[in-house]
């Protein structure tokens, strides 16, 4: 009969020990993966066709969540440069551009809705964080030439009424719609789309909030491509500048003469 000693007994246990922990870590580990799986975001007409009678559009966001949650859904363009013209007096007398400041690190297009006000969600460090909110961005973008901090707050104010006034900046509290059913919660904002939004690749990002903090995210794309006329006329624009400026002088001036036509049709008739 086989004899078993104190090293063998020791080297199986520690075998069983390390067999259990593994199958503990693969449990909690699954259970993490069907944690994060329950917020779902989906962007509905994610694809946006730029033609030559668009105008903007909409884009709806939803998806489902656990319930007790709360939702912050950002869209946004990647980040990138934006420049401001600063303007001045010279010689005390004419308003002109003075300079150019350049901001970076900042989307060109940017929008924030909650189901409650982003300060009774998370705290500054969450919004710093994941770059949530205009105060959050704000501390995120980068200006040059650079400036003290009550200037770049000054400027940054200046360029977020720009960005407002074209309809790329937005931000919103208490809109998303919210429906419970089945221990779960679905979810449903409609937002516009400004036709400012250049074409390009935008992301949607859903956070969902419990007790202060981010718990989870999910994420959808939007893309804004330029089509038919439209597409081919920009293809023009950036490869054959010349070209285009030709047809573009064509065109203006075919219009005046239509224009012409009507008026003097007009000016006829008395």
């Amino acid at each position: 009969m086989k004899t078993v000693n104190s090293d063998q007994l020791l080297r199986i246990s520690l075998r069983q020990g390390i067999s259990a922990l593994l199958c503990i870590m693969s449990t909690v580990v699954m259970s993490m993966s069907i944690a994060s799986a329950e917020l779902t975001a989906k962007a509905n007409h994610d694809h946006i066709k730029v033609d030559f009678f668009y105008h903007g559009s909409t884009v709806s966001v939803s998806g489902i969540t656990d319930q007790g949650t709360d939702l912050i859904i950002k869209i946004a363009s990647p980040e990138g440069h934006e420049k401001l013209k600063q303007k001045g007096k010279v010689a005390g007398l004419l308003w002109m551009n003075t300079g150019t400041l350049n901001f970076e690190h900042v989307p060109n297009l940017y929008s924030v809705h909650s189901t409650q006000k982003i300060d009774d969600l998370i705290d500054q460090k969450e919004q710093d964080k994941y770059v949530i909110g205009l105060p959050a961005l704000s501390r995120h973008v980068e200006l040059k030439p650079s400036a003290s901090e009550e200037e770049k707050a000054t400027w940054f104010g200046e360029f977020i009424k720009y960005k407002e006034s074209s309809k790329l900046y937005a931000s919103s509290s208490g809109r998303i719609e919210i429906q419970e059913k089945d221990g779960k919660q679905s979810y449903y904002i409609l937002t516009q789309w400004p036709y400012q939004a250049p074409p390009g690749d935008y992301l949607v990002t859903v956070y969902a909030v419990k007790d202060g903090k981010i718990v989870d995210t999910a994420e959808s794309k939007v893309l804004v491509e330029q089509v038919g006329i439209v597409k081919s006329l920009s293809g023009m624009a950036k490869n054959n500048a010349v070209l285009y400026g030709i047809i573009s002088i064509v065109s203006a001036l075919g219009a005046g003469f239509g224009v012409g036509l009507i008026f003097r049709k007009g000016g006829g008739a008395h």
